[in-house]
């Protein structure tokens, strides 16, 4: 796969070629395992706004009734430290939980910018066409790109206090180590003052939330296996779908709740000029959604140097929205 060079020397991938490297990558690796963050093609997105609609699938509906039913106390700590503002959500999708804060804002009258951060330009065009149309006279600029790119970004158009969303339990699909990277990596990118409000799935009954994951109509199976359907289609790979099913498994103790893909048989599999042999019954690891209990979440928050200011819970407890402020 051909990869371009500037006069300077530096390699610049595209994305197709990223997409290669990383397959490569993950695949040449004990135990073998491909990056979560493809699963998000157009079918991928298709499939995934199916999940959230399952009755297994409790996260989306858990925050969603925090959006909606707390909306007042979500605003208050804001509209109460902030004269003006800006409101970032990094990775914001359809923003349809975020919807609910923001047109509680707007009709505060307080003076605050919506900064949409996606790295979809689909997403982003979409969003500055429809935010304003949801919610009449909502100032909204997006922002294409990584997310701490464009929060530095956000600094050069704003030096207002900032609010930032993380929504969905994004912070989930980070393994322990990471999310606390993640999260003093954000908290070096903001200044003092200001808050983030993070979703957490909480630990809870290890039934419930592999059911999340291992829905009774195959809609999680789909969507797991078209991560393999995108590699054949992009990559020119000859995976055959019918010899991979999808396994999930939880870990109370720990919290990791993981998706696997799992061989049927010995098989070989060819990748552009790479091939590779999967054992029968051999896992290839997709995607993790860690869970938290209360205390861990606190204790994330101080090492990552922010400031618990409060806590959302949805009426069932099984899913939290925080609000910290960056020390």
């Amino acid at each position: 796969m051909a990869i371009h060079r500037h006069q300077a020397g530096t390699v610049e991938l595209t994305a197709k070629e990223r997409f290669y490297r990383e397959v490569i990558h993950g695949l040449s690796s004990t135990p073998k395992y491909l990056p979560s963050k493809y699963f998000y093609d157009a079918a991928g997105d298709r499939l995934f706004q199916q999940i959230m609609q399952l009755p297994e699938y409790y996260l989306t509906r858990c925050e969603h009734e925090i959006f909606v039913k707390q909306t007042k106390a979500l605003a208050a700590p804001l509209l109460q430290q902030f004269e003006t503002f800006d409101v970032l959500e990094l990775g914001a999708g359809d923003a349809t939980k975020s919807t609910h804060l923001l047109r509680y804002l707007n009709d505060s009258a307080k003076d605050f910018t919506y900064y949409p951060i996606d790295i979809s330009e689909n997403v982003i065009r979409l969003l500055e066409n429809e935010m304003p149309q949801r919610i009449p006279g909502l100032e909204v600029h997006g922002l294409n790109g990584d997310y701490f790119d464009m929060l530095a970004k956000s600094y050069d158009l704003s030096n207002r206090n900032k609010l930032v969303l993380f929504l969905g339990s994004n912070i989930g699909n980070f393994k322990r180590d990471e999310a606390e990277r993640f999260l003093q990596a954000l908290n070096y990118h903001l200044q003092p003052g200001d808050m983030v409000l993070i979703g957490f799935d909480v630990k809870k009954n290890p039934k419930d939330i592999l059911a999340a994951y291992n829905d009774d109509s195959g809609v999680t199976k789909a969507f797991n296996l078209n991560l393999l359907k995108r590699i054949n289609c992009e990559l020119g790979a000859d995976f055959n779908l019918t010899k991979f099913d999808h396994y999930p498994t939880y870990n109370p103790i720990s919290g990791a709740c993981k998706s696997y893909l799992i061989s049927l048989q010995n098989q070989q599999v060819t990748i552009g000029e790479e091939s590779f042999s999967f054992y029968k019954n051999e896992p290839v690891w997709t995607e993790l959604s860690q869970k938290y209990a209360e205390r861990e979440i606190d204790e994330l928050a101080m090492r990552a140097g922010f400031k618990p200011i409060a806590k959302y819970y949805d009426s069932k407890d099984w899913f939290v929205d925080v609000l910290w402020e960056r020390i």
